[in-house]
């Protein structure tokens, strides 16, 4: 199947809602959960880069998983990082450790770090131009710097899409239900993926097939 681009940014207020509405607490979780499997031993602290946060739900759980560390999240969807600076609002026990910044990659400012990760859930895919991302990690990751992120792969046809559709999100509301497979649509295949980083200068990554719709790059910065 080829690719089909989506949509770089999810601000439709709408959209927004259903998105942080949905229930990914094992996803969300099982994603956290993982990060300390790739990277074993390792006890984050410092600060860390989210990029494509969305609603803030991944880092949030990263800052109570690792309480030595501070997050900064970025999207560049204003209707997002309203919804993650209203829940912000909320997460008292979270302290300053927790901000956002709305702003597009790799253009949009951010803080210099050194950043001890940058992590990313289901941007990539978003990305008309790839190499956004691989651009922004390379730029502000520093030797040390633990990298991961998670994406949707795309399959090999559409009908194998729309069972994926089926079998993970039958339950779901029509507008996440189509943006799910707009998003398959527009994921990359692993090969695709490792492409990129050969582009980037970043040998030092690796891609894995973690599921029937997910991979992860990860991987420590030289």
């Amino acid at each position: 199947m080829h690719r089909v681009t989506e949509p770089e940014l999810m601000d439709d207020p709408s959209q927004a809602r259903a998105y942080a509405a949905a229930d990914f607490a094992a996803a969300h979780g099982r994603i956290v959960e993982a990060f300390g499997e790739y990277f074993p031993g390792v006890e984050v602290a410092g600060n860390v880069l989210d990029l494509g946060c969305g609603p803030g739900d991944i880092g949030f759980r990263f800052a109570a998983r690792y309480p030595g560390c501070t997050v900064t999240g970025v999207d560049g969807s204003a209707a997002m990082i309203e919804l993650a600076r209203q829940r912000l609002a909320r997460e008292t026990a979270l302290g300053d450790r927790v901000r956002f910044i709305e702003g597009r990659i790799p253009g949009v400012p951010l803080p210099a770090g050194p950043y001890a990760a940058i992590i990313s859930n289901s941007l990539l895919h978003h990305l008309h131009r790839p190499a956004a991302l691989w651009e922004t990690i390379a730029a502000y990751a520093s030797a040390g710097t633990r990298i991961y992120v998670v994406d949707l792969f795309r399959p090999e046809t559409s009908d194998v899409a729309r069972r994926l559709i089926d079998r993970y999100a039958a339950g779901e509301p029509d507008i996440l239900r189509r943006d799910f497979y707009h998003s398959l649509c527009a994921a990359f295949e692993p090969r695709e993926v490792e492409t990129q980083l050969e582009s980037a200068g970043l040998p030092e990554l690796t891609v894995a097939v973690i599921s029937d719709r997910h991979l992860v790059v990860h991987g420590v910065k030289h």
